[in-house]
């Protein structure tokens, strides 16, 4: 059977429910349209005061740290209760004394409402084996006016026994009032207080004495320059092409004037009393070789006329230059050669037989540059 209770009554459920561990605690309420109202729970100590923060269960922390209160949400009313708060009592800390049943008005004060505009309110202990009501306080709406929270009730510890107490206290500074009475730091506000005014000296003489000025604070030594860490960069090491190894000797430079370039031309000279021999010459002494009487004779060749030098037989050339047995005349009626012709024919014939024995000999003979090729 339940038991009603009206404002500061209680009731020990122990008693009504023998062997009772769990028990849910219904709180309900008619409220106009827009109206928000939250149910929590506080679990304290003897002292009155939470054990924790985070013992303090409300619809940002739906359970405490040890798992013995739950709070079930918001959503549709069940049984008359628009919320209900689980309690295991066997799970409850030993040091927990009671737990304080609070409903409050969210931005109660901000939106000009509080609990004189709720009406039915009530809270309720149903045994959780059986669902059972055990108690119940219905709260008078006479009795409140500008409250935006509201304490319903508590369940506490007396002895071995677990008892409920109806409240029905009011605040009118809504849950952060309630959190403030109970050591809650989640929701209580923080207003920094004011540094206090120096108060001004008074020398010795009684004279005013102002403040002296505050000095300015040392600034922080500048921090010591970081000097960056030079990257080396290693450069490949330079690579040279082989130079092209010569595939054949110099080019053979003029025989006549090596000024005159590379001999390109191939041609016979004819030394004065000497033999004719191949030179290497350039292309404009090839032509002055093979286009110039004497010194530089050359043997006839096609398409080159040679001219004879004064005082040589062109007739009969390369046979005896007299017929003793003609009175020493040619043989075909040539002219006759003295004394003097015969004598000076025999020198030559030293001389040139000196010039062929130089021409056969191992040593190059010495070429005479002839002033003619100097001047080009």
């Amino acid at each position: 059977m339940s038991v009603s209770l009206t404002k500061g009554g209680n009731v020990s459920l122990s008693k009504q429910a023998p062997g009772l561990t769990a028990v849910t605690v219904g709180l309900g309420w008619q409220a106009n349209t827009g109206y928000d109202l939250d149910a929590s729970a506080l679990l304290c100590d003897q002292s009155g005061k939470v054990l924790s923060d985070e013992h303090f269960v409300f619809f940002n922390n739906l359970t405490s740290p040890d798992g013995s209160v739950r709070h079930s949400g918001g959503g549709s009313p069940v049984g008359g209760d628009d919320q209900r708060i689980h309690v295991d009592l066997t799970r409850v800390p030993s040091d927990v004394a009671k737990i304080v049943f609070p409903v409050s008005l969210y931005e109660g004060a901000s939106r000009g409402q509080s609990f004189g505009q709720v009406h039915r309110a009530h809270i309720r202990v149903l045994d959780r084996e059986g669902n059972a009501e055990l108690t119940r306080f219905d709260l008078a709406s006479g009795d409140l006016s500008s409250e935006t929270a509201l304490v319903f009730g508590e369940l506490y510890r007396h002895g071995a026994e677990w008892k409920f107490r109806a409240v029905g206290q009011g605040y009118a500074s809504g849950l952060a009032g309630i959190a403030a009475d109970y050591g809650v730091d989640v929701l209580r506000e923080s207003v920094p207080s004011p540094a206090p005014a120096a108060s001004p000296k008074v020398s010795s003489t009684g004279s005013y004495m102002p403040p002296a000025p505050a000095s300015a604070p040392t600034p922080a030594p500048a921090p010591a320059p970081v000097v960056p860490t030079p990257t080396i960069v290693s450069s490949p090491a330079p690579t040279f092409a082989a130079s092209p190894r010569p595939t054949g000797s110099s080019p053979v430079t003029c025989f006549f004037d090596p000024s005159h370039g590379p001999g390109t031309t191939t041609v016979t000279w004819s030394p004065q009393w000497g033999v004719p021999r191949p030179t290497q010459t350039c292309a404009g002494c090839a032509q002055r070789v093979q286009t110039t009487a004497p010194p530089f004779y050359t043997p006839p060749q096609q398409g080159y006329p040679q001219g004879a030098p004064q005082g040589y037989p062109q007739q009969g050339y390369g046979q005896p230059y007299g017929d003793h047995h003609h009175d020493h005349q040619q043989q075909d009626g040539g002219r006759r050669f003295g004394t003097g012709a015969l004598i000076g024919a025999g020198a030559a014939g030293l001389v040139g037989g000196a010039l062929l024995n130089e021409a056969f000999s191992d040593d190059e003979p010495e070429v005479v540059v002839n002033n003619y090729y100097e001047e080009e």
